[in-house]
């Protein structure tokens, strides 16, 4: 008898929370490699943003936009990919998996495979991603001369969430891909690592075919870049109304229902390995 589609989402969130906690525990019995960990990781990732502080010692504007606007940009989008990369990042392992045949393995256990693979390898230290973001972050708010209001405090944390939920289904959708593909991860890689680059920089200096792709194609606009002029007060450069930047969250649903899809249709076109 199928299992009700309620509970399969149960079961997956108990399967991945049983397996996390798993690779918890072995992480943190060497907490001091850990926090080493976290501390390089979280240092490498702030390099990015040194690149960017001391371009701006050589000129006061980007695009139009201030140090602290577009540090605004970086800390979203950095806290957002780290968020999702710690919660789904190992899924661009799948098509090693497919290739090496250990993915039999998974198909057989009582786990959905999305959990399980999602939870694989579950690497704690890439809090370091999120905590440095959300440092930049945390400055250009306290920086901005922005006029606070409710919904713009509160659309501070939608961003991020939303945000990681847009990267997280760019995932899931790269990794249906490499079923078909196989050795596909650096696709899945340029849409995500390579969106986050993207959108450390003010969207004024990007053509406008760009922007209409990446808001109307893959929509990593949604990310921080609409959110974001909201809060600043600036104008949209493909004139969209200010509404649209609260979006997101609708957004990040409408993108995970065909990445789910092409999840599933993925696995059914599966073929073992016979290995």
């Amino acid at each position: 008898m199928e299992v009700p589609r309620r509970g399969r989402v149960r079961e997956g969130l108990r399967g991945y929370g049983l397996i996390v906690g798993m690779w918890i525990r072995s992480t943190m019995t060497y907490r001091t490699s850990f926090f080493l960990a976290v501390f390089g990781n979280a240092a490498i990732q702030l390099l990015d943003f040194v690149a960017i502080w001391i371009m701006f010692q050589h000129v006061d504007a980007l695009g139009g936009f201030s140090l602290p606007e577009i540090a605004l940009l970086y800390g979203s989008c950095s806290a957002s990919l780290g968020l999702a990369d710690l919660l789904l990042g190992n899924t661009d392992r799948i098509g090693l998996r497919v290739r090496d045949g250990s993915l039999d393995t998974m198909l057989v256990r009582p786990v959905p495979l999305l959990a399980q693979v999602a939870a694989d390898r579950f690497a704690l230290r890439r809090l370091g991603r999120i905590t440095q973001g959300l440092v930049v972050l945390g400055w250009a708010v306290s920086v901005l001369p922005v006029d606070w209001s409710a919904g713009k405090v509160l659309l501070v944390p939608v961003m991020i969430v939303a945000g990681a939920a847009i990267f997280g289904a760019v995932m899931v959708a790269g990794a249906a891909f490499q079923f078909v593909a196989g050795d596909a991860a650096e696709v899945q890689n340029s849409f995500t690592y390579g969106g986050n680059q993207m959108l450390q920089y003010p969207p004024t200096i990007f053509a406008k075919d760009l922007l209409r792709g990446v808001v109307f194609v893959v929509p990593l606009a949604f990310v921080n870049w609409l959110p974001a002029l909201y809060i600043l007060g600036r104008p949209d450069p493909l004139g969209l109304p200010g509404w649209v930047a609260f979006l997101s969250p609708l957004v990040a649903f409408t993108v995970f229902l065909p990445a789910s899809l092409a999840w599933r249709a993925g696995v059914r076109s599966y073929r073992s390995t016979g290995s």
